[in-house]
């Protein structure tokens, strides 16, 4: 009777974890929602720095708020095709 009980509580602590990761884990219903919520606040403030930095022709928007973030960079001064072709890479090439 003891081990039934024993193997109950197991199974209980097993059923716990796994419901605890679908709701809270990295995929689980608490991640999407989140993303569902924050996602269209963050494309309207990436839509609006983008349009600041188009307006006042910056090449480069910098998050000083968490470190060196780059919030935005202007696709017209990417340099790295042309770094990886003086490195000896060809396009489409690894």
């Amino acid at each position: 009777m003891k081990r039934k009980r024993e193997n109950e509580i197991i199974a209980k602590e097993k059923e716990v974890k796994e419901l605890q990761k679908a709701r809270f884990g990295v995929d689980g219903e608490l991640f999407k929602k989140r993303q569902e919520l924050i996602k269209p606040i963050q494309d309207k403030v990436y839509n609006a720095i983008k349009a600041l930095a188009e307006k006042g022709s910056y090449a480069v928007i910098f998050d000083k708020s968490s470190g060196a973030s780059l919030l935005y960079t202007n696709p017209k001064f990417d340099k790295s095709d042309e770094i990886l072709l003086a490195m000896g890479y060809k396009k489409g090439s690894k």
